[in-house]
């Protein structure tokens, strides 16, 4: 089991909740980066930590580099929530969060839909292959 699973399952919850207050306050139809910024400044009023980059290493065949990673918003270090404002929520967009948890090492990630008109049908929870065993 990877070591910060349980933390993140803990506050998977918490979280969700705050990107309904976002929305509620917001509601649908804005920018990805607007709610992005409003989700960082809730989470920071619940007394989260919550950040938005991050330089990570990044590792092939032996070769090493560092790299900036600007991802949507990483609570706690243990849970990355990636914020859409699309139609609809494609493979990709759940693949590319899945590559941002392995960069990170982060066992659990939220993909947010706030282009819905009832947020939680836009919440999509993924857990990192492995982190849960």
């Amino acid at each position: 089991m990877h070591p910060l699973f349980q933390k993140a399952d803990s506050l998977t919850g918490t979280i969700i909740a705050a990107a309904i207050e976002v929305h509620r306050d917001k509601g649908p139809g804005l920018v990805e980066t607007i709610y992005e910024w409003c989700l960082l400044r809730e989470l920071g009023l619940q007394r989260l930590a919550a950040t938005n980059q991050k330089i990570v290493q990044i590792s092939y065949k032996g070769f090493v580099r560092e790299e900036p990673l600007r991802f949507d918003v990483l609570v706690e270090g243990c849970v990355l929530v990636e914020a859409k404002a699309v139609e609809k929520i494609l493979p990709i967009h759940k693949a590319q969060l899945l590559s941002y948890m392995k960069l990170l090492n982060v066992p659990v990630g939220l993909l947010i839909n706030f282009n819905e008109s009832k947020l939680t049908d836009g919440v999509s929870r993924l857990i990192l292959p492995g982190a849960n065993l």
